[in-house]
């Protein structure tokens, strides 16, 4: 399978232990990494947030409350490159300097305008990108011009970015979202999705106090289930309270397709050029129907114990576990645009709550991955996830200082 490289009382709960979190204030200055002059009003902000303010003409800025975690700080002015800075936040005030390096051209230098998109290339990258669920239909991307997609024939891989930032109008949850410095990439092969970036979330002005309502519903709708929902649930050991049931499973590799990859290569090597006769392109054809691994689930469900591990004096916490790891939620249906059937739970012995789910496989990098109580993983490629929270994308995506049941800001205090 694919993987991406991304109760209300229950979720009441976490918003009181996300919103008592430990604040602390930041500081800084963005310069010119050539002349060390300060850069007036360029813009930083904290990726994965709402966090966003403009430098004053001394090129200083403030962030007054940040909620304690690591955040990438990232500075961006008209005319020069990104620059950031990995912080980790607590109660302690902290100060950062930006120093982003310009990108004018040099005297005599030729600027090669990029080859019009391809539309049918830049369709798929949309579809890709942001998502084939409800929310997602209701996303736009405002500035198409500015996003690049190319199509490799020899490595069958589409590849978008953009110069300064991909910006999408999500009118279902309320947020135009810039996304700084993307890396995007799909390969036809394996159909796995790859996306990276800085992306910063602004408020969206609602028409009026309905429309603010709708969105409120529909992010905290985003929420459930989701991989935020899932990491913040682990964190304070609330699998089973927030609606989480997680299953292990074990995935070693098929020994028929072991035995029928050997098949293979004596064949096509006995006979580079074919012809092959009708019993060898038969047997040809079920060798390809073989999986290369086979997965067994175990349909009890994993102790927190099993796939949580909490450091010395509890500072540091880890999602841990082998082979992967399958979570099914209980707290809401999946979106009717959602055309797979759920992967079965089996039959274990302990019962699992009744009613419609949304199914989900994790798999790590590594042995563990470090998570933050705001429910992201300290590097975000150090875990895969597929299925249901595969099908998830840009339509469903939140800031990580979303806080389940808050209402955006009236239509007076929104950003324009």
């Amino acid at each position: 399978m694919s993987y991406f490289r991304l109760l209300i009382t229950g979720c009441l709960s976490i918003l009181t232990i996300v919103a008592a979190q430990a604040q602390g204030k930041l500081t800084g200055v963005v310069r010119d990494s050539a002349t060390n002059e300060p850069l007036s009003f360029a813009s930083v902000f904290l990726a994965n947030t709402t966090l966003g303010v403009t430098t004053t003409e001394q090129g200083t800025f403030v962030f007054p409350k940040v909620p304690a975690g690591t955040y990438d700080v990232v500075g961006s002015y008209v005319g020069y490159r990104l620059a950031k800075q990995s912080i980790t936040m607590g109660k302690e005030a902290q100060e950062v300097t930006l120093k982003l390096a310009s990108t004018g051209n040099q005297l005599g230098e030729v600027v090669v305008k990029p080859a019009p998109n391809k539309p049918e290339e830049y369709q798929k990258f949309s579809k890709l990108f942001l998502g084939g669920s409800t929310f997602s239909a209701q996303c736009r991307i405002s500035n198409p011009d500015d996003v690049q997609v190319l199509y490799d024939d020899s490595t069958k891989e589409l590849t978008a970015y953009a110069k300064e930032f991909v910006q999408i109008d999500n009118e279902a949850l309320g947020y135009r979202l810039k996304y700084y410095g993307l890396q995007f990439s799909f390969n036809d092969d394996d159909r796995s999705v790859f996306y990276y970036g800085q992306p910063v979330f602004e408020e969206m002005k609602p028409r009026d106090d309905r429309q603010r309502k709708l969105w409120a519903a529909n992010r905290l709708s985003a929420y459930k289930g989701s991989f935020m929902h899932f990491l913040r649930s682990v964190y304070n050991d609330r699998l089973k309270a927030e609606g989480f049931y997680a299953q292990q499973i074990r995935v070693f590799d098929n020994p028929r397709y072991l035995r029928a990859e050997e098949q293979r290569k004596a064949l096509t090597a006995s006979k580079p050029n074919g012809p092959y006769t009708a019993a060898e392109q038969d047997s040809l054809d079920q060798w390809d129907a073989l999986a290369p691994v086979l997965a067994t689930l175990n349909q009890e469900p994993v102790p927190i114990d099993s796939i949580r591990r909490v450091g010395p004096g509890g500072k540091r916490t880890f999602l841990r576990f082998n082979g992967e790891l399958q979570v099914a939620y209980f707290g809401e249906a999946p979106d009717p645009l959602y055309k797979r059937p759920m992967s079965p739970l089996g039959y274990p012995k302990t019962p699992f709550p009744v009613g419609p789910r949304q199914v989900s496989r994790l798999k790590l990098q590594g042995r563990e991955a470090q998570i933050q109580a705001n429910g992201t993983p300290l590097n975000p490629l150090d875990i895969f996830n597929g299925e249901y929270w595969g099908f998830e994308k840009i339509g469903e995506f939140l800031p990580v200082d979303y806080v389940p049941g808050s209402l955006p800001p009236a239509a007076s205090s929104a950003r324009q």
